[in-house]
């Protein structure tokens, strides 16, 4: 179960990260952008974090 509510956190993260990077740059808003790497980043992180909850059965 862990894995799945890692992988869906990280899907998550990954769209608004995204969204926001985008709307940054067109209104060249460099903090909005810049959330919006570190919050894609986070998804990321939570991405491999769900995929190694995965392989070992949630027990870490």
């Amino acid at each position: 179960m862990g894995e799945l509510t890692d992988k869906m956190k990280a899907a998550g993260n990954k769209a608004a990260g995204s969204v926001k990077e985008a709307i940054g740059d067109a209104t060249d808003n460099e903090r909005l952008e810049a959330e919006g790497k570190a919050q894609k980043a986070k998804g990321a992180v939570q991405d491999v974090t769900g995929t190694v909850k995965g392989a070992l059965g949630d027990d870490i």
